[in-house]
């Protein structure tokens, strides 16, 4: 006896190119229901140009912007639409329909930054987001369904998250990127979650959601094509010839026939925000009372990316003066808010402002990861023990008080010049190999330009004779550079490059000071002080 297959579909896992993708076997008859690979959340706000302006003006209302001379209607509220007022409309015609309208000037930098700032809220559901230009924010869920308890439950999340942002959205749900933006544009409960439904669901949308030129829409409408449906019944190759390749890929995209890469956001790496003062304000503590808000928000701004910063610069306008810059140049990565006000306090009551305060803006430097660190069983300076954790706190405070230049770290270079065997670094990025030479051979404190020694019978002399220890330690080297043979350690300066041809001696003058002095082994053979030992 044979027996007869089930009615009950089962589930079993195909493989096409390597991917694995779930298979749903129905019975008979009945066409399988592929799971999509990808399935695309698409967030459209349709009225950004509304939602971004600045201000609260009554309602009616409705953004304005100016295209070859004159001022048109980009986006209205409800009331100015109930009213007859429509996108595309002049100001004119529209303030002659509705004469309490109130106008608004489109500000687009205020829209960009409502997308971006939308997305990086999206980054909560899912790390594949994507920024769809001029006014859609496109999420990649599949991933993310099981966490979330489904899409209805995740969808009502991201609404909320909009609703926080007082930002009016449309979403929609398909397996491919552009097919979710359709639906979104068309603003009628887009959902499909197979690839089998995606044609059927797509096919009754009109054209315009896609967006293509104004001229080609007119051709295809002029044949009788109006929707998606007709547009994918067309032959392909007459399609892509009369109609051009590209809105023929933007088809293929559409329903899945070739990838649609796009490119992943990644928030802004540098914090940056700029604050207008209702009046001018003229004391150093007033100043640092209306900063610390824009601090705390970078604070939270490194939080979320775990991060710190090493450089802060704060920029104070004035009516007539230029700005006056602040700068803090930190020790080790910081993110708290309450240690960089206290610094940021320390380096505006060192500062002389021309003119009282009108606005100010907030720049970080480049942002560094921040490693958890635990403290030692032993405590700083015992046997063991690592460097005080109080260390970085003492030098930025000193930093901030007596200026950028006066603290700084020492990094030594490769080579054997002493002029040029060492730099000033910062702090954070100073690194110091052991030297090639011994060590305490030669001095920290080097003179900028080596001093002529006075002499008496082939001596040096310096507040009386000197008297030199030990044996000479010979430097011949530069001989490849520029500056020819011979010249004098005094014409050059630390950072011009010269033959070197000495020998060093330690030297004690009358008053017991341990000196770095060198003899040049060259015509006319003059003695120098180069360094002084601590």
């Amino acid at each position: 006896m044979r027996a007869r297959p089930s009615r009950t579909a089962a589930v079993g896992a195909v493989t096409r190119r390597g991917a694995p993708r779930i298979v749903v076997q129905s019975p008979p008859g009945v066409a399988p229901l592929i799971e999509p690979r990808e399935l695309w959340l698409a967030v459209h706000l349709p009225q950004l140009p509304l939602d971004a302006t600045t201000g609260a003006a009554p309602s009616p209302r409705a953004v304005v912007e100016l295209q070859d001379g004159t001022s048109l209607i980009i986006a209205a509220d409800e009331a100015a639409r109930q009213a007859g007022v429509r996108a595309g409309m002049s100001a004119a015609a529209a303030l002659a329909l509705v004469p309490q309208l109130h106008t608004q000037a489109r500000e687009p930098h205020r829209e960009q930054a409502l997308l971006t700032h939308l997305a990086r809220l999206a980054q909560r559901f899912t790390p594949r987001v994507s920024l769809a230009p001029p006014d859609a924010v496109l999420l990649e869920v599949r991933g993310s369904l099981r966490l979330f308890g489904g899409h209805a439950r995740l969808r009502e999340q991201l609404l909320t998250v909009c609703a926080s942002a007082a930002v009016k959205v449309a979403l929609a749900l398909a397996p491919t990127a552009l097919a979710a933006l359709a639906g979104a544009r068309a603003g009628v409960g887009f959902v499909v979650m197979e690839e089998a439904r995606l044609v059927g669901a797509l096919a009754p949308l009109g054209l315009a959601v896609l967006r293509w030129p104004s001229e080609v829409l007119e051709r295809l409408a002029k044949i009788g094509v109006r929707s998606i449906g007709a547009a994918l019944r067309l032959p392909r190759a007459g399609f892509a010839r009369r109609f051009g390749a590209e809105q023929l890929a933007a088809l293929d995209h559409l329903v899945g026939r070739s990838a649609d890469l796009r490119r992943t956001f990644q928030p802004t790496e540098r914090f940056r925000a700029r604050h207008a003062f209702t009046y001018e304000l003229e004391h150093h503590a007033a100043v640092l009372a209306a900063l610390t808000p824009l601090i705390e928000d970078l604070s939270r701004f490194l939080a979320a990316r775990q991060c710190g910063i090493t450089a802060l610069e704060c920029r104070l306008r004035h009516r007539h003066a230029p700005p006056t810059r602040c700068v803090l140049k930190l020790a080790a990565p910081e993110s708290d808010a309450q240690p960089l006000c206290a610094l940021l306090g320390e380096r505006l009551a060192a500062l002389v402002l021309p003119e009282p305060v009108r606005g100010c803006e907030v720049r970080s430097g480049e942002l560094t990861p921040r490693a958890p660190q635990a403290h030692g069983l032993w405590q700083p300076g015992e046997q063991g023990g690592g460097p005080c954790v109080q260390a970085p706190a003492l030098i930025e405070r000193l930093r901030a008080r007596l200026g950028v230049q006066a603290v700084h770290g020492l990094e030594l270079r490769p080579g054997h010049r002493p002029e040029g065997v060492s730099r000033a670094a910062e702090l954070h990025e100073a690194r110091t190999p052991p030297p090639p030479w011994a060590v305490f051979r030669r001095p920290l404190w080097l003179l900028p330009v080596p001093q002529l020694l006075m002499e008496k019978d082939g001596r040096p002399c310096r507040r009386g004779p000197l008297r030199v220890l030990g044996e000479p330690e010979r430097i011949e080297t530069g001989w490849w550079e520029s500056v020819g043979a011979g010249a004098s350690p005094l014409a050059c300066g630390a950072g011009d490059l010269q033959e070197v041809v000495r020998d060093y001696y330690h030297a004690i003058d009358a008053r017991g000071a341990r000196l770095w002095i060198f003899r040049e082994r060259m015509a006319p053979h003059h003695w120098f002080l180069h360094g002084v030992f601590g």
